[in-house]
């Protein structure tokens, strides 16, 4: 009997390879539990207690552990959201009143509007507060004189 459990705990095994759960995992540590048992009893429903107990506890022990570590705090920001914070520069005058303006951050250029409809001059430094369509919303930094 215990090259039943053995193949079973293969195919578990094989199903947790194509899940993205942690789940299936103790299924098949429970079967080679039940296959150990097997070796020393006959009786299926001995090996089919074991099989289910030690799934059990397996699963719920260490449920907390494998959550703790599954779970991403502080997930990565990509593409759009990871300009917002950060200082450029105007590159081309920002005049939301004639829908005008561009700003480089991380050496991308961007369409860019000021929060507050100001005008603010090519060369001035701005972080970006958010990010509407495809414009950034900036707001000056420091203002350099147009003189």
């Amino acid at each position: 009997m215990w090259y039943i459990w053995l193949i079973l705990a293969g195919v578990f095994l094989i199903v947790e390879i194509m899940t993205v759960g942690f789940l299936i995992f103790w299924l098949a540590i429970g079967s080679l539990f039940a296959m150990l048992t097997s070796f020393f009893t006959d009786n299926i429903f001995i090996q089919t207690t074991v099989f289910v107990i030690s799934s059990s506890i397996l699963l719920f022990a260490t449920k907390p552990f494998v959550k703790k570590f599954a779970q991403n705090k502080s997930p990565i920001k990509t593409n759009v959201y990871s300009i917002i914070g950060k200082t450029g520069i105007v590159t081309t005058e920002i005049d939301s009143m004639h829908a005008t303006g561009q700003i480089k951050v991380n050496g991308e250029i961007w369409s860019a509007a000021s929060q507050n409809n100001s005008i603010i001059p090519k060369g001035n430094e701005v972080k970006v507060l958010e990010v509407k369509g495809v414009k950034a919303i900036v707001t000056p930094v420091k203002i350099l004189s147009n003189s």
